[in-house]
């Protein structure tokens, strides 16, 4: 039988499958749907009750917010990390392949050491410098989809635009949430921010109207129940656990896999099929925040 720790490393790998799976999933949302906003609010209402289950289950409460601070922590949340986010994934997947999407948002981790350094959090070595600028080369040929010029000479479309929106309200995300988690469980902040953010997207569904589930395909069903189970409630819980046993460090070198599975998964799933520019381009962001994220010897 496998060891604990087996079993952790295969469910940390499973969930970054998972992450890659979201982009394929809501690719097809986005092609399918001209208004996606319904089915992205209803993801997170779903993931919110599943998570919500899995505490009442293991801890027998779910703990109500106090205090006006509190809130708000939880509506920034929401804001960021759902509901602009939401919007930035969906819209900027109408019109940008799967596997390009994901190869730029890979860069989130060295958006994030960068900020934590200008705001006074983290400091710089050579390593996270060197990091960061590969990181930058290879999203910029992402973006250009193999030429990274391309942003500085005004020839990017919204999609890309839209995707690197998704970078910048994820890393807003991720320092509300350290301030967050000073308040609240890691599994209250996922429940509280889905929640929070599903309403702002179910208002902006209600503004962009077009909402008929009754005409949904069944294609856009298994895509927001993938994104609401597996996507968010499982893989997020699997996350957790592996940072938990592991140490933050150690699991999170792991989502540099997110990208790959996610191409991989794009060309079997929706037969899509990036330039080798654009592959390389990616090699070198994974590369890059790998140099970043990667502390030898450091487990939390």
């Amino acid at each position: 039988m496998p060891s604990a720790r087996s079993l952790v490393y295969v469910k940390l790998i499973a969930a970054m499958a998972m992450w890659g799976g979201t982009w394929v999933a809501g690719r097809i949302i986005a092609q399918e749907l001209s208004a996606p906003l319904a089915v992205a609010s209803l993801r997170f209402v779903l993931s919110g009750l599943a998570v919500g289950g899995f505490m009442l289950l293991s801890a027998g409460r779910i703990p109500v917010p106090q205090t006006g601070g509190d809130w708000g922590l939880i509506w920034a949340l929401g804001f960021f990390g759902i509901f602009l986010y939401g919007l930035c994934f969906f819209f900027g997947l109408q019109r940008i392949p799967a596997g390009r999407g994901a190869l730029v948002v890979a860069l989130n981790p060295v958006v994030i050491v960068i900020t934590a350094w200008l705001i006074g959090k983290e400091h710089m070595t050579p390593r996270k410098a060197i990091g960061s600028l590969i990181a930058f080369a290879g999203c910029l040929t992402v973006i250009g989809n193999g030429d990274p010029l391309a942003l500085f000479q005004g020839s990017v479309g919204l999609g890309e635009w839209l995707i690197i929106g998704c970078v910048l309200s994820w890393t807003a995300y991720t320092f509300i949430g350290w301030q967050a988690t000073h308040r609240f469980s890691p599994l209250a902040t996922t429940l509280y921010a889905s929640l929070s953010g599903a309403v702002l997207l179910g208002l902006a569904a209600l503004v962009q109207g077009d909402i008929d589930p009754a005409s949904w395909s069944w294609r856009v069903w298994a895509g927001m129940g993938f994104l609401a189970i597996f996507g968010t409630a499982i893989a997020y819980t699997w996350f957790t656990d592996a940072v938990h046993r592991l140490g933050a460090g150690h699991a999170s070198i792991f989502i540099n896999l997110v990208p790959v599975f996610a191409v991989l998964q794009a060309a079997l799933l929706l037969d899509e099929r990036l330039g080798l520019a654009v592959l390389a381009g990616g090699a070198l962001v994974i590369t890059g925040v790998w140099l970043t994220s990667y502390q030898k010897g450091k487990t939390t």
